[in-house]
């Protein structure tokens, strides 16, 4: 069966997608008009030097105030390392005696960076126009998205591959990739200008959001909207938890009501998913993200196929119906004599059939995602199990595994010289 169904399915039968959709689910476009129903964040245009700093190979950051030290990599092994420029520890031959402070093309970015990090009370989450670099959080010391410094986000941005897809791939799943957008087309904001590229009118922004304390992930959700109706919606964070089950009718309620007061008639597109998270008491909700309706986009405990082919209220409607018309004719006079003693309009009866419930789908107590030894998630986008329990221990750790690795490869030069000579 699964064969015959996939057979009528060779291809995700998603509509068009277009670049006005995609820039439409930027932060940047959506976040004025939903600013009050959002968590505190600010925007910053970001230059063209910038933006190819964060293209660039390997990984170099501005040296921090009042401090010697620096982190860098080298662009062939892409290892972090670690020195002092004014100790001369280096030997002359080290790629680092060159190194130049990458900040002096960007300065006005980088101090916005810092002045944005102190406004929001020291500690922010970065993300691009769509993407949060959550697949790197293994390079950050505290092993999550917080950042506390401006090379907090440099470092998460530049190894991050979800944030690489936004600068290169952003309109890859789109009917017309190169196709131009008026969107983007009418904005002023700073934008990088790449000949022959397809996401050169792209005006890109860091979003820095003042970090939520004590933020309960078991509370964020991803809700999926199909003309203008909220389909269907389930956990962000793939773990169980035992008090979501006696939620659910409460938080479906204000997740529906919340997206029927400020969603649903006033985004630009009808078919979208957004990210809220309703903490407790549960009484507000906050919208988190807005995402394209594309295959780039999680579906998380759905599949695709689910979302696509699940029936809205009038296609529900309509099925009922239908089979309702079913029959042999013999009905015909029970149906008239049902009429008289219900009492109740054909409009009433209707009005029933057409109320619709969005599905709300939670991890189960016995689902594989309820379980932390399945794969990891992001596991892809890990680097080698030593380079990961190194960032455990913070710089300290990176700089004595650095030391370790040049150390290897010192030796591996020169057995290789030996050997040849």
């Amino acid at each position: 069966m699964d064969g015959q169904k996939d057979a009528s399915f060779p291809r995700l039968p998603f509509p068009p997608i277009s670049r006005s959709h995609i820039l439409h689910c930027s932060y940047h476009s959506w976040h004025p008009k939903y600013r009050s129903i959002t968590p505190k964040a600010r925007l910053i245009p970001l230059t063209a030097p910038f933006l190819s700093y964060l293209r660039s190979d390997g990984i170099i950051l501005p040296p921090e105030a009042n401090d010697n030290e620096y982190v860098s990599a080298d662009t062939d092994s892409g290892i972090f390392s670690s020195a002092s420029t004014s100790t001369g520890s280096l030997s002359d031959t080290d790629s680092e005696s060159s190194y130049t402070d990458p900040s002096l093309s960007w300065p006005e970015i980088h101090l916005r960076i810092k002045s944005t990090i102190e406004e929001l009370g020291g500690n922010v989450v970065p993300k691009l126009n769509w993407s949060a670099p959550k697949d790197a959080t293994w390079i950050n010391a505290t092993n999550n998205m917080e950042c506390r410094s401006p090379n907090d986000v440099y470092l998460l941005l530049k190894s991050s591959d979800f944030i690489t897809h936004d600068l290169e791939q952003a309109f890859d799943s789109c009917s017309s990739p190169h196709s131009p957008s008026p969107l983007a087309n009418n904005t002023t904001d700073p934008v990088e200008t790449k000949p022959d590229d397809g996401n050169s009118s792209i005006p890109y922004h860091l979003i820095l959001r003042k970090t939520i304390p004590a933020l309960a992930t078991s509370l964020e959700f991803r809700c999926f909207v199909r003309a203008r109706t909220l389909l269907c919606l389930c956990q962000r964070d793939l773990n169980h938890y035992d008090f979501l089950a006696d939620s659910v009718g409460s938080l479906r309620v204000q997740i529906q009501r919340f997206f029927d007061e400020n969603l649903k008639n006033s985004f630009e597109d009808a078919d979208f998913i957004f990210d809220v998270y309703v903490p407790p008491p549960h009484q507000r909700v906050w919208l988190i993200d807005i995402n394209p309706w594309a295959p780039r986009t999680d579906p998380l405990l759905f599949s695709w196929l689910e979302i696509l082919t699940m029936r809205g209220p009038g296609e529900e409607h309509r099925e009922r119906l239908e089979g309702d018309g079913d029959g042999d004719g013999a009905g015909d006079e029970g149906d008239g004599e049902e009429s008289v003693d219900d009492g109740r309009s054909s409009d009433d009866e209707d009005a029933e059939e057409e109320i619709f419930e969005p599905e709300f789908r939670l991890v189960g107590r016995n689902d594989p995602e309820a379980y932390s030894f399945n794969t990891p998630q992001y596991s892809a986008h890990k680097m080698p199990k030593d380079v990961v329990d190194a960032s455990g221990d913070g710089e300290a750790g990176l700089r004595e595994f650095m030391g370790r690795w040049r150390e290897i490869v010192r030796e591996q030069e020169e057995e290789a010289g030996r050997g040849s000579g």
